[in-house]
């Protein structure tokens, strides 16, 4: 990666915003994203479940989790840095996937809760205008859509378990 990737290209064009409302509290999302036993269950589109999973939930600490295709072969791992930790606000991190020179994203979570109704956003800022192409045009928005409707799912398992 280029030490000036994106170097003159607008944040507004380098990031992708999706978000999804759930009847939960921040509490549960929060924990849905923080812990390896609930982010294996969801993280990823279906059919590709995350089978490697590894977290040092804490600022500073490194992240890792690779996906099994309908193939059964493991694809390649990716992972960061965790930058910014609000506890049931936000979750900003590092991710990018393990191969020479490949460019890393900058990813901001955030869990915003009006009378047990969260609003989940998920900023997605590219190391650049390419990457983000490249990413997007491989159907990042598409997985993660997927994802959040399994989310739907283990969050409503977290909240009658509650």
């Amino acid at each position: 990666m280029s030490a000036n990737a994106g170097a003159g290209e607008a944040e507004a064009d380098r990031e992708l915003i999706i978000t999804r409302s759930f009847d939960a509290p921040a509490r549960l999302l929060f924990a849905a994203w923080s812990k390896p036993e609930h982010l294996k269950k969801w993280f990823g589109p279906v059919g590709y479940p995350v089978t490697m999973c590894e977290m040092d939930f804490r600022v500073g600490g490194q992240w890792r989790a690779a996906m099994t295709g309908p193939s059964g072969t493991q694809q390649t791992p990716f992972g960061g840095e965790y930058l910014e930790i609000v506890p049931n606000r936000k979750i900003v991190f590092t991710n990018g996937f393990e191969l020479a020179g490949a460019e890393k994203m900058i990813m901001t979570v955030t869990f915003d809760e009006k009378d047990g109704t969260t609003l989940l956003t998920i900023r997605t800022l590219f190391a650049s205008i390419a990457q983000k192409a490249t990413h997007v045009g491989a159907g990042m928005a598409e997985g993660i859509a997927s994802g959040l409707d399994q989310l739907t799912d283990v969050v409503a398992a977290l909240k009658a378990a509650a």
